[in-house]
């Protein structure tokens, strides 16, 4: 089967928005029970942030060289990051509703930026109107097969424990699953996300019926929540026909941590968020600088660590290899998520090797995507720490790190080699990392240094097809000769990285 990811993905760089923390709009009623916007924030707390806020900053969005909005989810919720989904066909009224999320649309795709919705398909809420029928009807409910339901809890003989009593509490910090403890099967045990048995044809028109939806309601893509939890393939393969027969152009992205190869064979996902590469990064970009206990507290990191060089590019020809060059150019690369201590907090507060680790996830293949919040040098631990109220106080702001992922932003959108090109691994040892993007007649070379001391090398460049010549440093504008097929005496300062071009600049379209 052909791998065909949509093209415009290659030349998009996303930001992640949650949504209740971004910007909010003075368009909506604001006297309502939230939590003051820059206070810390908590678990169960809203802040009030909404669609038509994101319309209001635009501008900026724009002015940073963003082309597509990744939201967290926007349907309606009782829960501040609104996975806990009671009404999938209705934008949470907190939020401006469906003719907010309308009028962002409109706005947006007026500035060629694309919007992505989260998909919460594998579970909904103790809202969601079939799970709330059979908890007050039992097993007369028409909607008993909708939901993993225990017959004891339906016949009577024990009471649902949705909302569960001390014991019922007690049975899940146990262990004891949720289907034995609470009368259903819920997503890790957690009693507000009941699982959807989605081996019910009736659920699976309904799911399917979502995406369709606001596939044609002009949404440009979906990124999927779990979607390995529904073990499924055929699910899936539906669930992609459907929406591409809707708009043969919409990205599909799964949250899938590890390898991923099941999903992209170009009959399900077009991508996955790339938590693969944020965990190189981590290792090599923070060394001995990164927060392990805070890091290893995220199940899918714990076997993070600091990396050489060489044990980087290793990794990184591991995590391309996997897949069809075309899922790798459609990747969602991530440094950031709501689900992971903000990058900066997990180097240990430190803005050289986030730098690094930015000019990195720019020159690399696939979409970059930024965490809202990211670029002006918001940190955050863990959830709820990484959810916070985005500071629009300018004086609040990093400018100088603003300044450099504009200039990250730049440099991709100059080089087409950096969005389309062939990747290709020039060289590395203990602490540098080089390697060469090549699109036509069009090269560049990255070189990244995480030493302390400066460094000269040497590096083949071959490889890339250049035998003689020079390379331009794109940043300081010197001139690094090349010899048969040798890039000679790169010099390199401490703790920096170099982005260097050779002719053919092939400049976005």
């Amino acid at each position: 089967m052909s791998v065909t990811p949509p093209e415009w993905v290659k030349d998009a760089v996303f930001y992640q928005i949650f949504p209740d923390r971004f910007a909010k709009s003075s368009r909506l009623p604001k006297n309502l029970n939230f939590e003051p916007w820059d206070s810390p924030p908590t678990l169960l707390g809203f802040k009030g942030g909404d669609l038509l806020g994101v319309i209001e900053h635009l501008d900026y969005l724009q002015e940073l060289g963003v082309t597509a909005l990744y939201f967290n989810p926007v349907f309606a919720s009782a829960a501040n990051h609104r996975y806990h989904t009671y009404d999938y066909f209705t934008v949470d009224p907190l939020l401006g509703g469906n003719a907010a999320l309308r009028e962002l649309i409109d706005a947006a795709h007026g500035r060629n930026i694309r919007i992505v919705l989260d998909g919460v398909f594998n579970h909904a809420s103790r809202g969601f109107w079939q799970f709330h029928h059979t908890l007050e009807n039992r097993a007369a409910s028409p909607y008993v097969d909708w939901f993993h339901f225990h017959p004891d809890r339906l016949s009577g003989e024990r009471h649902f424990g949705a909302y569960p009593d001390p014991a019922s509490q007690e049975a899940l910090r146990k262990g004891v699953g949720s289907y034995e403890a609470i009368g259903y099967h819920a997503w890790w045990d957690m009693p507000g996300l009941p699982k959807f048995n989605t081996q019910t044809p009736a659920v699976r028109e309904f799911l399917w019926s979502v995406a369709t939806h606001w596939t044609e309601f002009g949404i440009d893509g979906w990124r999927l929540d779990v979607p390995g939890e529904i073990n499924d393939d055929d699910f899936w393969r539906e669930f992609r026909r459907r929406v591409k027969a809707a708009n043969p152009d919409v990205y599909i992205v799964g949250e899938v941590w590890h390898e991923a190869t099941r999903w992209l064979q170009g009959d399900q996902f077009d991508a996955i968020m790339n938590y693969l590469l944020t965990a190189a990064c981590l290792g090599f970009f923070g060394g001995e600088r990164l927060d392990l206990e805070g890091i290893h507290r995220v199940h899918s990191f714990r076997d993070v660590r600091p990396l050489s060089g060489i044990e980087f590019a290793d990794r990184i020809n591991w995590i391309l290899s996997l897949y069809d060059p075309a899922i790798s150019q459609a990747q969602l690369n991530v440094l950031s998520t709501h689900d992971i201590p903000r990058f900066i907090t997990s180097v240990g507060g430190d803005q050289t090797a986030f730098r690094l680790a930015l000019l990195f996830l720019f020159t690399y293949p696939g979409a970059p995507c930024i965490y809202y919040g990211d670029e002006i040098g918001l940190a955050g631990g863990h959830d709820p720490d990484c959810r916070k109220a985005f500071p629009w106080e300018r004086s609040q702001w990093n400018h100088d790190l603003l300044a450099f992922v504009k200039r990250c932003i730049a440099l991709r959108r100059t080089y087409r080699a950096l969005r389309h090109g062939a990747y290709v691994r020039l060289y590395a040892d203990s602490d540098l990392y080089v390697f060469g993007r090549k699109f036509a007649d069009e090269v560049c070379v990255i070189a990244l240094n995480v030493a302390s001391d400066a460094r000269v090398i040497d590096a083949p460049v071959k490889a890339l097809g250049v035998s003689e010549g020079f390379l331009l440093d794109t940043e300081s504008g010197a001139r690094w000769p090349i010899t048969t097929g040798m890039l000679r005496e790169l010099k390199l300062a401490p703790r920096s990285g170099a982005v260097l071009a050779q002719s053919g600049v092939q400049s976005e379209r």
